[in-house]
């Protein structure tokens, strides 16, 4: 079965005035038009194509890549709003429509949003959604401790980055935990932190706890090999400084100077710290 929303891996079945036709095992068919073509083709090649609805809502299939698929999140530009609803540019030659009805705050032409992109079940046509809570529960956790994960970062506040994890559950990277720029819309590799008892999950960008002693000790090498063999940084250094040196918190940095000092790497000094 040919999926709207998605991609599909289809066969060329003939060459019309149109455009090609693309077939499925099922013998469902849907049009690739003529300016989506590949330069080169055969009957009988398979073209992998997404197919959604066009301007007269019938499925069509196209080369052009969308910022978001069905059933995961997008970060979206609000192009025009009229009486039904907002339209935002997705990567394709039809926008994204997003219903009143559907929208967290009343979107504004030239804002970005993050977006969820379903498929309406009474119209059988692909809309999107700013309301992303409906869309994320964290009821029954699928991720653990330590687990690298997909993150969407949605928003920011004075706590820190709020975030969709895997397209599944909502997180939070705490500002003490952030050490490098990020915006809203942003998609990284994160960590689990934490699970809490009440199921809200913290997440940071580096791999937590012991896991992390070995990348923050190689990379505070390379900082003192680049600095001749010495940093002016030692435990007693306040946090902000050893965060805005070397990006990471003090508790990481205690724990990766440690590694260095028990394999002898180092000396720890009154001012800094120094290559062996």
């Amino acid at each position: 079965m040919i999926q709207l929303g998605e991609y599909n891996t289809l066969t060329i079945l003939r060459e019309t005035d149109p455009g090609l036709y693309l077939g499925d095992e099922e013998e469902n068919v849907v049009l690739l038009p003529h300016k989506y073509k590949p330069e080169s083709f055969e009957i009988g090649d398979e073209i992998r194509v997404f197919v959604y609805l066009d301007h007269e809502e019938r499925p069509v299939a196209t080369t052009l890549e969308p910022f978001v698929h069905l059933n995961d999140f997008g970060y979206l530009h609000c192009s025009d709003v009229n009486q039904y609803g907002a339209f935002m540019d997705w990567g394709l030659e039809k926008q994204l429509f997003v219903p009143f009805k559907e929208q967290a705050r009343p979107m504004k032409i030239g804002n970005w949003y993050i977006v969820y992109l379903y498929m309406d079940e009474i119209t059988n046509r692909l809309v999107g959604s700013s309301k992303t809570n409906r869309f994320v529960n964290n009821d029954e956790v699928t991720v653990e401790k330590f687990e690298e994960v997909d993150v969407l970062v949605t928003h920011l506040t004075e706590k820190g980055a709020n975030v969709i994890i895997n397209g599944k559950h909502k997180g939070l990277i705490y500002i003490d935990d952030i050490f490098e720029d990020i915006r809203t819309g942003d998609r990284i590799k994160a960590f689990i932190k934490k699970v809490r008892d009440d199921n809200k999950i913290d997440v940071v960008l580096q791999s937590p706890g012991y896991r992390s002693i070995e990348p923050n000790a190689n990379f505070i090498l390379d900082e003192l090999k680049a600095a001749g063999g010495f940093l002016p940084i030692h435990d007693k250094t306040d946090p902000d400084t050893i965060k805005n040196e070397l990006g990471m918190s003090k508790k990481s940095f205690k724990k990766a100077i440690g590694t260095l000092y028990k394999e002898k790497q180092i000396v720890i000094k009154e001012d800094g710290i120094e290559l062996i």
